[in-house]
């Protein structure tokens, strides 16, 4: 028997690309948009844990897609939870075609902050009080990578504006992973591949700061760091094209 819930989706039209192909930040929205739901369906979601201040934030994710798929086909988003840690909650999803075939696969690490202090909370009391929620499945992929620092060849910049923001009041993770896409080449984006993402988040970035998105092409890897205006890294990411 399988673990957690299943959710359906379809690619509808405002997720597409010009290759009428479900774009990555679009999928990525779905899947981090089931982690909440689940957790209000379970009863440890935002709207319970901000009753003591606290909130759920994404630490590291990776994701790997066998490939996108294509405007109106169906898919299936099934999660699961794993007690993995007093400050680290693994959270993984397997995405499945209208037959059943698995073409994607994701595993997340999720840390709880105080609002005020903006400090990691201890998870215990809540993985304890949802003890019917965890299980013991294998994560689906390999685990987030732990990303270097990198040399950038090239530099964009992009102001933290309203529609960044999201109800953490920092950046959300959608628009990071926007940000970088859209300094990859089109070509790149044209073709279909199998694409791996790792991203590592080390601070948060908030309202009218200045990012810098550094890149670096190694083969089929394209390697980023952004950095704040004071030079702190906020998070580092690798998007592999295989």
């Amino acid at each position: 028997m399988q673990s957690g819930n299943i959710y359906d989706f379809k690619v509808e039209p405002q997720d597409v690309d010009f290759a009428l192909r479900a774009r990555l930040a679009a999928m990525c929205g779905n899947i981090l948009n089931i982690a909440g739901q689940d957790a209000h369906r379970n009863g440890f979601g935002t709207d319970a844990v901000m009753k003591q201040n606290n909130s759920w934030v994404l630490s590291r994710l990776a994701i790997e897609f066998d490939y996108l798929p294509k405007q109106y086909d169906a898919y299936k988003i099934r999660t699961w939870i794993v007690d993995s840690g007093r400050i680290i909650s693994v959270r993984n999803f397997v995405l499945s075609d209208a037959a059943g075939g698995v073409f994607g696969r994701v595993t997340s690490q999720w840390c709880m902050i105080n609002l005020e202090t903006r400090r990691p909370c201890d998870l215990t009391p809540v993985l304890d009080a949802c003890r019917q929620y965890v299980f013991d499945e294998e994560a689906p992929c390999e685990a987030p990578r732990k990303l270097a620092a990198v040399e950038a060849e090239a530099t964009t910049e992009h102001r933290v504006v309203y529609s960044d923001i999201d109800f953490n009041r920092h950046v959300n993770t959608l628009r990071y992973i926007e940000m970088m896409v859209d300094t990859l080449p089109i070509e790149v984006l044209a073709e279909p591949h199998a694409i791996r993402l790792d991203i590592h988040f080390v601070k948060e970035s908030r309202y009218g700061q200045t990012l810098t998105i550094g890149s670096r092409h190694e083969a089929d890897c394209w390697l980023f760091e952004i950095k704040d205006n004071d030079g702190a890294v906020i998070c580092r990411a690798t998007f592999e094209f295989r």
